[in-house]
């Protein structure tokens, strides 16, 4: 009977204990109360990361000092066949196969990253428009200008260089040429939106297969001119 009172007046003890307005916060009866850091904490100190602003660059076709990428097709390789489209004169849309263009033909086919860019409009598609009387010259039955654009973009850039029957402005529009000689170049990183464009080159083709391969390094102008094809001829 005396051991009963004892527990019965200590759990009374400690009830009276804990639901004491004294106590400022529970007891933990398993272990002590330990203060606990959170990173969430209101009290926690805060230090911001320094900002870095990054300007964006002009645009530029070029892959200087990227690693040489080559093309699919090479010389000796002949020509994978595909359609291009373009406006003829009497303003008619019309349809042609890379084998009609070059199939017991001479033929310069020469490609630009876009219609109505810089270097394509000031120096590359001119070059060949001055120097097709020389190219004709030396034989060449065809003289093209192959680009990823659809075949109104050609017909309105032609009509702006004001270039008659000296080039043939053909239009890639899906980039399914572009694709088969493996030329495609990437630009969707460029802030002008141009997406999947061809790499600008120059080929002499002869009877469908590619002698001279003038390739250049994404957009850059070097080796593809209406002279380099001259001199390689």
């Amino acid at each position: 009977m005396a051991m009963a009172a004892a527990a019965t007046s200590a759990s009374f003890a400690l009830a009276k204990l804990l639901s004491s307005p004294k106590i400022k916060q529970p007891i933990s009866l398993l272990a002590p109360h330990k203060k606990t850091n959170s990173i969430f904490s209101s009290s926690a100190s805060f230090t911001p990361f320094p900002l870095k602003f990054h300007h964006s660059k002009p645009l530029n076709f070029s892959t200087t000092g990227a690693p040489k990428i080559s093309a699919t097709i090479s010389s000796g390789d002949k020509l994978p066949d595909a359609t291009l489209s373009y406006f003829d004169s009497s303003d008619e849309l019309k349809t042609v196969s890379v084998s009609e263009l070059t199939t017991n033909k001479k033929a310069i086919l020469f490609a630009v990253p876009g219609a109505f860019t810089p270097t394509c409009s000031q120096k590359h598609l001119p070059g060949f428009v001055e120097k097709a009387g020389e190219l004709k010259a030396k034989g060449m039955d065809t003289i093209a200008c192959i680009s990823v654009n659809d075949a109104f973009v050609m017909k309105a850039w032609k009509k702006d260089l004001n270039i008659g029957d000296e080039v043939l402005l053909l239009s890639d529009g899906n980039g399914d040429f572009t694709k088969a000689i493996g030329c495609e170049l990437d630009l969707s990183d460029k802030p002008i939106g141009l997406g999947v464009r061809s790499r600008r080159y120059a080929m002499y083709v002869e009877d469908g297969v590619v002698k001279i391969l003038n390739l250049e390094e994404g957009g850059a102008f070097n080796v593809s001119s209406a002279e380099d094809m001259l001199k390689a001829l």
